[in-house]
């Protein structure tokens, strides 16, 4: 026999521990090398854990749900092993598993119903002190009513012989009985590490930031009008569609450059103006929002800024974004547009200082030179941290990115 030990991969700094999510495999299974063997969830990403070598599962160290950290023993590998060779162990473990089964079921006929449950427990009885005449011997609302009338007492228990060295036991709560809610059911799961990180940074970021948010309308006609007019060749060309997430990006860097306040963070009594313009994007995912980071969002390419916003879109549906593709960022984007939303605040992202929503465009009246007209309307709204950006700043930043996207030709003379 030839054990290979699989590992928890190393976290990061910043990850103390991780929980197991579903082992794939199960002892006595064969392995391919490279096979995935179970998916690890930390508070920001879910790592997935290959087998180091081919072979059969040998042993589980750690079980579905554990909570581990960097480098602990998992599970092991027989390299030199046949599929179904642990099956004997599980055989082994029969007998011991047998009385319990056998002991479930034998007390069965102890369980009371719903309804019943409730009058045991005010009339001071067990489900041993009444005769149940349910399926399987279960006591009904009747058999306990009948049993109070008929003057049932709780019966004594019975006395162990005492142990010389022994003390008592402390007494174990009973478990509290289900709740008849008919066809009104629930379900109580814990939080992901996941989403437990998200609601602590964002109730992080609210009681730190002194957030407000600024508001304007767009009109995308222009932007609309040049996505139409290129799509085609810009699809040949670079082997991605044009989309609108590019021009927002591309807006928002034009305006942080304007105003680098925007694009500043704050560490304690300092405040921190960044010379590079890493933009966050958040994408929803199965498992939460993520925000992964477009690096050196300046320098790159409306067909860059695509493909890397659909490549982050596919990792994070699959689950596959590295913790250093979440890593950092200077200032974020948040479209709830995609969703239908009309308009929203967001939440800026610690230790970011401003956060632009983008919303769903849609044809709107809007006046121009005395005239109603109908417009394709997107209505942006910027949160801002106040203890450093005024509000001059967060309007005229905002307006900068509305004339940019009004007019894309402002974004290639940087006017």
């Amino acid at each position: 026999m030839a054990i290979v030990e699989v590992k928890v991969p190393q976290l990061s700094e910043s990850v103390a521990e991780a929980t197991l999510l579903q082992w794939k495999k199960k002892p006595g299974e064969a392995v391919a090398a490279d096979e995935i063997l179970i998916e690890i969830e930390t508070d920001k990403v879910v790592l997935e854990v290959p087998a180091p070598a081919a072979g059969v599962l040998a042993e589980l160290v750690v079980g579905d749900g554990g909570t581990v950290v960097s480098d602990q023993l998992i599970a092991k590998l027989d390299t030199e092993g046949k599929a179904g060779a642990a099956a004997p162990m599980a055989a082994a473990a029969a007998p011991v598993a047998a009385p319990a089964a056998a002991s479930a079921v034998a007390s069965k006929a102890d369980v009371a119903m719903p309804a019943a449950a409730k009058l045991l427990a005010d009339n001071g009885l067990a489900t041993a002190d009444v005769a149940g005449s349910g399926k399987d011997g279960r006591v009904t609302k009747g058999d306990v009513l009948a049993a109070v009338a008929a003057g049932a007492k709780p019966a004594a228990a019975p006395v162990a012989a005492p142990a010389p060295a022994a003390k008592p036991l402390p007494a174990v709560a009973a478990p509290a009985a289900p709740v008849a809610l008919g066809d009104r059911t629930e379900q109580r799961v814990p939080m992901s590490r996941l989403r437990a990180r998200i609601a602590e940074r964002l109730l992080q970021s609210q009681a730190q930031n002194a957030i407000l948010t600024t508001f304007n309308e767009v009109n995308m006609a222009p932007v609309m009008a040049m996505r139409k007019k290129f799509q085609e060749s810009f699809e040949k060309e670079h082997g991605c569609k044009l989309g609108f997430m590019s021009f927002f990006v591309k807006a928002a860097v034009h305006a942080l450059k304007k105003f680098p306040i925007l694009n500043a963070s704050v560490d304690g009594n300092d405040i921190v103006y960044h010379g590079y313009f890493d933009i966050g994007i958040a994408v929803g995912s199965p498992r939460g929002l993520v925000v992964p980071i477009l690096r050196n969002a300046d320098q790159m390419s409306f067909a860059d800024i695509e493909k890397k916003i659909a490549e982050f879109g596919a990792k994070a549906r699959d689950g596959k974004l590295g913790i250093e593709e979440m890593t950092g960022g200077t200032f974020s984007i948040s479209n709830g547009g995609t969703f239908g939303s009309m308009l929203s605040t967001p939440i800026i992202n610690p230790p970011q200082s401003a956060i632009l929503g983008v919303h769903a465009t849609k044809d709107r009246a809007v006046v121009e030179n005395g005239q109603v007209v109908v417009r394709p309307i997107n209505y942006l709204a910027m949160s801002y941290d106040h203890r450093i950006i005024d509000g001059r700043e967060a309007v005229l930043g905002l307006v900068a990115m509305k004339d940019a996207l009004e007019d894309p030709s402002r974004l290639l003379f940087n006017i």
